[in-house]
């Protein structure tokens, strides 16, 4: 970040030591330099402090693994890769003829019981049968009914569809691939439209200038030379460096060594963000700078650092 004010800084020596005619002496060359240092440093100072800079950031999102609640082979996909879905859209179907089957079946002993339960009554108001008897049939009636209830359960979810809306990415599945009901092996992963949100990673010295609702600014590497305005909606207030969990074994120093950066929670609110939605992947890297209101004379420095990062970015992201 410092090179750039020096390389500005010693053009201006150089004007006025060839323009002006400065005479070049041990007082003047030795002011330069430490007047140099003293005005750069102190400018990086209050700007670093001011208006922290995250070179790490991140578009994050979260993804559901389909898993079907049935197991059977599949008949139909009903969805194309990175295709916008709506709730409810089908994505695939499982064959429904062993489903079928048994609700036909279940049905079928349901009807049948549901006649002797009504033949059991009729012996109780001629008072020639035994209440047990009607009770044990209820009971009968009652746990097919459950078994059939769930059997139609079973069939509605040979076709699988979608919970929320989003999109289905790398799509593997295909007509007559067995899928099974197990968290090991879901069958395709769900991308959620709605759970993309913007990361910026600060160092912990930024917390003072890190408040809801700053300005800031997001420079992605996937598209150079463009700077979209943004706001800070809030941090996670807990770092994954000193998370404890019980397990078999003590905790060693090494998690302690590292400090952690702070998540802040970015929402970008140029318009001119849709133009370009479309064009960054989920998970595209970003530098991210934010503005407080403090030292509003340096403002400027940070808004052209983030640009000439944004701008190298045409050649290689250096970050």
């Amino acid at each position: 970040m410092g090179w750039l004010l020096m390389l500005i800084y010693n053009a201006m020596c150089m004007v006025l030591f060839r323009v002006f005619k400065i005479p070049v002496t041990k007082v003047t060359l030795s002011t330069a330099i430490l007047g140099g240092i003293f005005i750069i440093g102190t400018l990086l100072s209050l700007m670093n402090y001011n208006h922290p800079y995250s070179p790490f950031s991140r578009e994050y999102f979260q993804t559901t693994p389909v898993i079907p609640s049935v197991k059977g082979r599949v008949i139909s996909v009903d969805v194309s890769p990175n295709t916008p879905l709506k709730a409810g859209d089908v994505l695939f179907k499982i064959d429904p003829v062993p489903f079928q089957n048994k609700v036909n079946s279940l049905s079928a002993q349901l009807k049948s019981l549901a006649i002797d339960l009504e033949r059991a009554k009729d012996l109780m108001r001629q008072k020639v049968g035994k209440q047990r008897d009607v009770d044990i049939m209820t009971a009968k009636v009652d746990d097919v009914q459950a078994k059939l209830d769930d059997a139609y359960y079973n069939l509605e979810k040979t076709v699988v569809k979608a919970e929320s809306d989003g999109f289905v990415t790398q799509l593997f599945i295909h007509k007559g691939l067995y899928v099974v009901s197990t968290p090991l092996k879901p069958a395709m992963l769900f991308v959620q439209s709605d759970s993309f949100t913007y990361v910026a990673w600060f160092r912990q010295n930024s917390l003072l200038r890190l408040n809801t609702g700053s300005d800031a600014e997001i420079a992605f590497d996937a598209i150079p030379g463009v700077i979209f305005a943004a706001k800070v909606i809030g941090f996670v207030p807990v770092l994954a460096e000193g998370e404890l969990q019980a397990k078999g074994n003590l905790y060693d120093s090494s998690s302690s060594i590292t400090p952690g950066r702070v998540p802040v929670k970015i929402q970008i609110t140029d318009p001119r963000f849709a133009d370009y939605a479309g064009k960054i992947p989920g998970g595209s890297y970003a530098q991210t700078a934010v503005y407080s209101e403090h030292a509003h004379l340096v403002v400027f420095l940070r808004q052209l650092l983030i640009r000439m990062s944004s701008w190298m970015n045409y050649i290689f992201p250096f970050n």
